[in-house]
């Protein structure tokens, strides 16, 4: 067993690194450009948003209960359509800091749970293959799986979806190399 704050190093460092690699995944790199699109006449439906008075949240349209399902007229909407999801955020400026903030913040973490996972299932000294296979199981679990459900319950499509598991799956490995790379002997 290998105890957590033996592996403070490779935590940090493999935070940094997938923090790293994600900002050139998504800023130099050209595959998630198209994950997102422009509304259609975006000025009249932002207008109309407006004084709809939307507040921060996730809302689905058209909106109904389980109960409401066996009415005509709310089945009749869906069927004319369009169904979706949507989030909308506080108004101003993306604040881009705070994000980048969370996001390091989850990948440490992830870094600090795979890292107690390995720590206390892999020995001190053991094969760089032993600490990759399991560090880099449980850490994809956190960044490669989580997506998928995105696409089940929330429209995303399969295409933006499985960049985001392949994007998982590169940060899963690079968690794992850390770990292998530092591991107690």
């Amino acid at each position: 067993m290998v105890p957590l704050t033996a592996l403070w190093l490779p935590i940090l460092l493999s935070t940094v690194i997938v923090f790293v690699a994600s900002s050139i995944m998504h800023t130099l790199l050209p595959y998630h450009r198209g994950d997102y699109r422009q509304l259609p006449d975006e000025d009249k439906l932002l207008t109309a948003l407006r004084a709809a008075g939307l507040n921060r949240g996730l809302y689905i349209f058209p909106f109904g209960t389980h109960q409401d399902m066996k009415s005509a007229a709310l089945r009749e909407k869906y069927q004319q359509g369009p169904v979706g999801m949507m989030t909308i955020f506080p108004s101003g400026l993306p604040v881009l800091p705070k994000f980048l903030s969370l996001w390091f913040a989850y990948c440490l973490i992830v870094g600090i749970v795979v890292a107690y996972l390995t720590g206390r299932t892999v020995a001190p000294g053991a094969a760089y293959s032993a600490v990759l296979r399991v560090a880099g199981t449980a850490a994809f679990l956190a960044y490669g799986l989580g997506p998928l459900s995105n696409s089940v319950w929330k429209g995303q499509t399969w295409s933006a979806t499985s960049k985001e598991v392949l994007d998982g799956l590169v940060y899963a490995l690079l968690t794992a190399g850390t770990l292998g790379w530092l591991w107690p002997h």
